[in-house]
């Protein structure tokens, strides 16, 4: 494929995935009922930290290894040989999976959010999940349409998502700030004790942190058009972390001006689209929310185009190494396009079939989707923990080498992803009931046993990247004098 993505453009397919002020606008309710505004704000800054590590720590790997496979490579690249087989399989399909269902994500955002400014406007009015799920399905084919009819202008599309997302932040926090009716004390922003969970405080406290996570998922995004992207070595990690920064300066300021705003927190953690009630009740204008809310369901849409693109390529490339069933067929590119069609289909058709848990069971429905931020911290984690324990003399010369503070990043990451992997699966409220109940320890166990299955039944066809060392680190030696 051609290296189309110039640096602005790859950064607009990042952050657009990324886009921590919207994708926090979808969840941070949660954290309200944690421990309110105070693990609204202090739960975003330890997140924050957390993923801008295990971020750092990934982009280094990706400085050193720059391909369109992402985290297995690197897993086969330093796993011990007896070994690197397996785990790079499984690292593989927990990229697949989690990118898929990441995806999903972002289209259920957009067709919730429509139904919840119709509810916002009639109270009586209730939408059923049938009508959920065509919405749903009108955004994945109007959402993946530029992939195959304008796949020439994909990176002018990510660049427009990204302007369109900044400068919907600024829009919101400059309006919510000159329309603010109320201003809250900062004892009450900093107070403790005023979660509605059920959990105690220090429980509900590291939860909300966890929650919060998802305002900076995804940011390995970039790493898989490593291939489309001219000097990948130095430009990815640099948008990788970019990503993460943006997030901070975005994220931050917007959500502490609407705290100081918020005049009735109960009704935001009990609204069907929390983030239009908080708009709603900062500047006491319903025109106002809605042209706001509407600007933020078209900057969800927008950045499903980026998803689409990193779903297609991140299979596409486990194909080419042999990871996926009917390899031949998957690896194919449309030379008129230059895009892996066949992959980015099985992603629709994936996404599409998934979405009918959501006529089954939202609370399920929304269990796998929190899991998908595990499952794709796993992959973050997995290649450091064995830089961890074999050494980072492992690791050859690269554009960005953090040196000695790289031992505390690379053992920082599988311990957090660690504690991750085991609050995630906490149910969101005591005392548990069917609709609140956590399936995410069930899934994932349910999941790996499914990534097990692939592994005797087509693993052996696994043959991983071929990759000469040599040349790479020529290259990156090039590149780091550059």
């Amino acid at each position: 494929m051609p290296r189309s993505f110039r640096m602005v453009s790859a950064l607009g397919l990042g952050f657009s995935i990324t886009n921590s002020w919207v994708g926090y606008l979808s969840c941070f309710g949660q954290n309200l009922a944690y421990g309110g505004p105070q693990s609204v704000i202090l739960g975003l800054l330890v997140a924050l930290f957390a993923q801008g590590t295990v971020t750092l720590g990934v982009s280094e790997l990706a400085s050193a290894f720059p391909s369109s496979g992402g985290q297995y490579h690197f897993v086969w690249i330093l796993a011990p040989e007896k070994t690197k087989r397996f785990a790079a399989f499984m690292v593989g399909w927990f990229s697949i999976v989690g990118w898929w269902i990441v995806t999903s994500s972002g289209v259920s955002l957009a067709s919730v959010s429509v139904f919840g400014m119709v509810g916002f406007w009639d109270e009586a009015f209730v939408g059923e999940r049938w009508m959920i799920y065509l919405v749903y399905l009108v955004v994945v084919f109007v959402t993946v349409l530029p992939l195959y009819f304008t796949p020439k202008l994909i990176p002018e599309i990510t660049t427009l998502s990204l302007w369109l997302s900044l400068l919907g932040c600024l829009v919101n926090f400059t309006v919510l700030l000159a329309m603010k009716k109320h201003t809250n004390p900062s004892s009450y922003i900093v107070q403790s004790n005023l979660g509605t969970s059920g959990w105690g405080q220090g429980v509900a406290w590291v939860l909300g942190i966890m929650n919060s996570m998802y305002a900076f998922g995804g940011t390995d995004g970039a790493i898989h058009i490593a291939e489309e992207t001219p000097r990948p070595g130095v430009k990815i990690p640099m948008i990788m972390n970019l990503c993460i920064i943006l997030g901070a300066l975005t994220t931050f300021p917007l959500f502490t001006v609407m705290m100081y705003g918020m005049t009735d927190m109960e009704a935001v953690i009990g609204s069907g689209l929390p983030s239009a009630q908080l708009i709603y009740q900062v500047t006491g204008s319903k025109n106002v929310t809605t042209f706001l809310i509407c600007w933020i369901i078209l900057v969800y849409i927008s950045c499903l185009c980026s998803q689409w693109v990193t779903c297609g390529r991140m299979a596409w490339a486990f194909a080419r190494d042999g990871g996926l069933p009917y390899k031949n067929f998957f690896l194919h590119i449309d030379e008129k396009r230059d895009f892996p069609f066949r992959t980015t289909v099985a992603a629709v058709v994936f996404i599409s079939i998934y979405g009918l848990l959501y006529l089954a069971s939202t609370t399920a429905f929304n269990s796998i989707v929190t899991s998908a931020v595990l499952f794709l911290n796993i992959t973050y984690a997995v290649p450091q923990a064995i830089v961890a324990v074999q050494g980072r003399k492992s690791l050859p010369v690269r554009p960005l080498d953090l040196g000695n503070f790289g031992y505390f990043v690379n053992i920082f990451a599988p311990c957090w992803v660690t504690l991750l992997g085991i609050m995630i699966c906490f149910p969101p409220a005591l005392p548990v009931v069917v609709e609140s109940m956590n399936y995410s320890s069930l899934i994932l166990v349910g999941i790996f046993g499914v990534f097990l299955f692939l592994w005797y039944t087509i693993g052996g066809n696994f043959e991983g990247p071929k990759i000469d060392m040599v040349a790479l680190s020529e290259v990156n030696a090039l590149e780091k004098r550059n």
